[in-house]
């Protein structure tokens, strides 16, 4: 008799999903470190579509407790940073590393701590006693004495905006003993301390910056102001709410990064900066510049949001630098072995905050299906002859244009939709109306909460429909063929997935373009899947 597990029935092969996701579908559960990862990666504490803040915080502790690998943790909590873009997740992952492996903490603290918001954001958490005591440890202190000391003046002064801790909270609790007396007049003044009690420092011993600041905040004229400011390198956001006029403003815009401008296109407007016709040529010129936006590490998806939020007054010539710099944010995005089927999810629980609510006017205004569009746009231009297939309960037909941008792209995709949930859709259509067609495989983006249909013998719809795809595609390609392979993007901290992980399926999470190097290493046969790639960090 031939081998009876090689072969077997289709519907034999099909594994039996183990899990139900948070929708209340059938989904199979991923191991604990690749659901701490995909919390690290997508998680922001704040309420998703389908549950609140607090869903987040208690399954990050109890997985942290179940993964007892410490340098794993240390290595998370970087590539949550330096990879993922995150700012509360790392934070969280080093507050627990500080109480599990004091020598990991000390090795990871200033690549996880790399500004003084993130610090703010660590201060927060210990203060909250959400992790444990609320005070600092010995480690803790010592941690943020060090940084704090090691800051430079710019760094702290950029620390000091935002409140809720403020820097003068941290700067009380953390003690830090002033290295010199341009140190101790500094921490003085970001306390608010009277200037007796800065002894034996002096208000001669403020570093030039603060200086500045001080002159500038009390100038009373534009002119005055820009001669306060002089060549001292102050942030824009410290310059603000005292400016005086839009001279003043022009000075500004040209102390902010990409990032900055960016975010602020609007707010240049108003201020007449972008009447000047050099003021629209820098500014469109440091946005699309390649080196700054590799520099600043932007979300692609962050570009699309300046483009749709944009006032109908601002020049296109910023509008086509928008979409210049999301070209170079998607640079990531992998060429395929051949062209493959996008599953755009547009379902309802799509049009959550990518970030997820943070209360009335916090919560951003970029939705789930906005990035998983941006996504699906960014692979469709690098692979020509990829089909994108919007779901939700139905399969709808994408409309592409010929001379779409990757903004103008996505911005239409975003509009399908907004049904329940089927992501076994673009396979089905891929074994259906576009049976005849090869493809390398099949990449869906969504927030995996499929519940609509059940799959055969006990399987999500999407494995039984995946089986069908994978015995379609092999009549269709050379006896070479490898054999399709499935990614599936998983945009919210979710700890279920539609497919498990298998050597022709990958489950990744995220929403910066580090997802992408994910993925060319898996379509190019390579053993690194996300955990391994969260384990190749180096410490």
């Amino acid at each position: 008799m031939a081998n009876k597990t090689l072969f077997s029935s289709l519907k034999a092969l099909l594994p039996r999903a183990d899990a139900r996701n948070e929708a209340g579908g059938r989904a199979y559960t991923l191991t604990p470190k690749h659901q701490l990862a995909q919390l690290a990666a997508t998680g922001c504490f704040n309420g998703t579509y389908y549950g609140e803040a607090e869903d987040q915080l208690a399954p990050l502790i109890a997985l942290a407790g179940q993964v007892g690998d410490n340098a794993f943790l240390a290595k998370l909590a970087v590539y949550s940073r330096e990879r993922a873009f995150m700012k509360d997740m790392p934070a969280a992952l080093l507050l627990m590393l500080s109480t599990r492996d004091r020598d990991l903490f000390r090795r990871v603290f200033d690549r996880v701590v790399d500004n003084g918001r993130v610090l703010r954001t660590l201060f927060q958490m210990v203060r909250s006693g959400q992790f444990g005591r609320k005070g600092l440890s010995y480690a803790l202190q010592r941690a943020f004495q060090r940084w704090l000391n090691k800051a430079s003046v710019g760094t702290l002064l950029s620390a000091s905006i935002g409140n809720d801790p403020s820097l003068r909270d941290v700067l009380r609790m953390a003690r830090p003993t002033p290295t010199d007396d341009a140190r101790r007049a500094l921490f003085g003044w970001l306390t608010d301390r009277p200037v007796d009690k800065w002894a034996p420092a002096t208000l001669a011993d403020l570093p030039a910056e603060v200086a500045a600041l001080v002159a500038y905040r009390v100038a009373e004229t534009e002119v005055e102001q820009i001669r306060a400011l002089g060549d001292a390198p102050l942030r824009w956001d410290l310059l603000a709410d005292a400016a005086r006029g839009p001279y003043v403003w022009k000075a500004m815009a040209r102390r902010m990064g990409p990032q900055a401008l960016r975010m602020n296109l609007n707010t240049l407007l108003r201020h007449d900066v972008l009447a000047d016709a050099e003021m629209v040529d820098y500014v469109a010129a440091r946005i699309a510049d390649p080196d700054e936006v590799r520099r600043s590490r932007q979300f692609p998806y962050q570009y699309l949001a300046a483009y749709l939020n944009a006032e109908s007054a601002l020049p296109a010539r910023i509008k086509d630098a928008l979409c210049a710099a999301a070209e170079l944010a998607c640079g990531n995005v992998p060429s395929l072995p051949g062209p493959v089927v996008i599953g755009l999810d547009v379902s309802g629980s799509m049009s959550s905050a990518i970030t997820g609510r943070r209360g009335r006017g916090a919560t951003s205004k970029m939705r789930c299906v906005d990035v998983a569009a941006l996504f699906a746009a960014a692979i469709l231009r690098r692979n020509p002859g990829s089909v994108i297939v919007p779901f939700d309960t139905t399969a709808h037909k994408a409309e592409v244009r010929a001379d779409d941008t990757i903004l103008s792209l996505a911005e239409r995709l975003a509009k399908y939709g907004g049904g329940g949930t089927d992501c076994s859709l673009p396979l089905a259509e891929a074994n259906g109306t576009l049976r005849s067609q090869p493809f390398a495989g099949c990449v869906l983006v969504s927030d995996m909460e499929a519940w609509v249909r059940v799959g055969q013998n006990g399987s999500t719809p999407v494995m039984t429909q995946w089986q069908a795809f994978v015995k379609n595609q092999a009549r269709l390609h050379a006896a070479d063929f490898a054999g399709p392979k499935l990614v599936c993007i998983n945009l919210q901290p979710n700890a279920a997935t539609q497919a498990p992980e298998r050597s022709d399926i990958l489950n990744i999470g995220g929403f910066s373009d580090a997802v992408f190097n994910v993925v060319a290493a898996f379509l190019g046969d390579d053993a690194e899947r996300f955990v391994r790639e969260v384990e190749a960090i180096q410490l």
